[in-house]
């Protein structure tokens, strides 16, 4: 069946049995005819098109919600997800030439550490330890100094990889997941990929909250996916007194598993850690490195109880094998060398003052936003549409809120790593405007 993708073009659907319908539709997504968001024909009217049992559409259809391709929208019928998972990763967003780009979540490449690696490196072979004794040692200290114990360390290949082996050690297709709310738009495709059911948390300045974290666990998932600081997209940061009532409430739930994911440590010096690590028969806790040292260094740190590290690293070994020593070796380099820590140290000064300034800036026009911690501002905002679109014909590029968000209200993220401070003031005056004209006057 074709299926209109534009003015001049169209997608043809084909396929007799399931797996081959699904497998057609999935081609047409990961090659951009099939956009985020499209609808895809009725069950019905792609069976007789395609001259097969309706039934056999509706398997079709089934496959590709649970690999995370389409949603089902009710009276909208089966879409294409807004980043499904046999897409490309930012197959929705393309920055225009000349708008300044505050959507991509990167960090500041200027505040980067170069990576240097040794002339003479030496090759690993397969009897080696799958850690380097000295990362490990390192790694220890670093969680040691936030009371994560750390008995047990395995490595992956970034935070959302090291999410994705913990949960795939524990959970099976059908169960369901607590995540925050806005949260990371990564575990939101990565959930319905694996079969997993996302539960939405509200998510406050502290942090995951109590009384939604109490109504998932009512709920029955089996698993909860936490942010220590920095969190994407509202900057939230756990605070001693949430992460002592998110202890109370797992406590009464030993059989859950915990995932605590730290990817922003290192440009948060100025929150210490308040982990909820410990009261539950699982957990990971995860330090990933991407934010303060580079994307391109893809490898986190993992600290886990005994069953939960043994099922990774058993898991890891029959796969991918080890993370390649030569990314190991730079790891601990960047982790001691005292001149990396002060540039490290310097960035994280860097855009606290970016963000800070930023918030104080659209507090003086009325305009709320949070970001306590980490790169990214949230701004609720009335319409995300037409605020994305306002602000990129005034030159900024947004992230709208829809990417990170389940039950919360709209809102925009703003990635502060491209944002100048002189900057801070037209974008202020931007947004402003684009409120103002919009008739919300920056009230949501």
């Amino acid at each position: 069946m074709v299926v209109q993708t534009s003015p001049r073009a169209a997608y043809k659907i084909s396929g007799r049995g399931a797996s081959q319908i699904a497998a057609s539709i999935e081609t047409g997504i990961a090659d951009g005819h099939l956009a985020p968001g499209q609808a895809l024909p009725p069950i019905r009217d792609l069976a007789a098109e395609l001259a097969v049992n309706p039934n056999t559409v509706s398997a079709a259809y089934r496959l590709l919600r649970d690999r995370g391709a389409v949603e089902t929208a009710g009276r909208r019928g089966t879409r294409v997800r807004q980043q499904p998972a046999t897409a490309p990763r930012n197959v929705a967003w393309r920055i225009p030439a000349g708008a300044t780009d505050l959507a991509n979540g990167n960090p500041d490449p200027r505040l980067l550490p170069e990576l240097v690696f040794p002339r003479e490196a030496s090759q690993r072979l397969y009897n080696r330890d799958a850690i380097l004794p000295e990362l490990l040692d390192a790694a220890r200290a670093r969680f040691a100094a936030g009371s994560v114990p750390a008995e047990h360390v395995v490595l992956s290949f970034g935070a959302g990889d090291a999410i994705d082996r913990v949960l795939s050690a524990h959970l099976r297709a059908g169960d369901s997941v607590a995540v925050e709310d806005p949260g990371w738009g990564a575990v939101y495709h990565l959930l319905p990929a694996m079969s997993l059911i996302a539960v939405p948390v509200p998510v406050d300045a502290d942090g995951m909250t109590p009384h939604g974290l109490a109504s998932a666990l009512k709920r029955g998932v089996r698993a909860v996916i936490i942010t220590s600081r920095a969190q994407n997209p509202t900057g939230a940061a756990v605070s001693a007194e949430r992460a002592e009532a998110l202890r109370a409430l797992l406590g009464e739930y030993p059989d859950v598993l915990l995932i605590e994911d730290d990817h922003g440590a290192d440009i948060t010096p100025q929150r210490p850690l308040h982990t909820v690590v410990g009261v539950t028969s699982h957990w990971a806790h995860i330090r990933s490195l991407s934010k303060a040292y580079g994307p391109d260094l893809r490898c986190a740190v993992t600290a886990a109880d005994g069953t939960t590290g043994a099922r990774v690293a058993g898991r890891l070994r029959l796969g991918a094998g080890w993370i390649s020593q030569l990314i190991q070796e730079q790891v601990h380099r960047l982790w001691t060398d005292e001149r990396v820590e002060a540039q490290i140290a310097a960035a994280a000064r860097s855009y606290t003052e970016r963000r800070d300034a930023l918030i104080a800036a659209l507090a003086a026009r009325g305009i709320a936003a949070y970001g306590a911690t980490g790169i990214n501002v949230w701004v609720p905002v009335p319409e995300e549409a037409v605020v994305v679109s306002g602000l990129l014909a005034a030159g900024w590029a947004v992230a709208p809120g829809a990417w990170f968000r389940v039950d919360t209200p709209p809102g925009v993220r703003m990635t502060i790593s491209n944002l100048e401070l002189p900057d801070v003031e037209p974008l202020a005056d931007a947004l402003a405007g684009v409120l103002s004209a919009s008739g919300s006057g920056g009230a949501v």
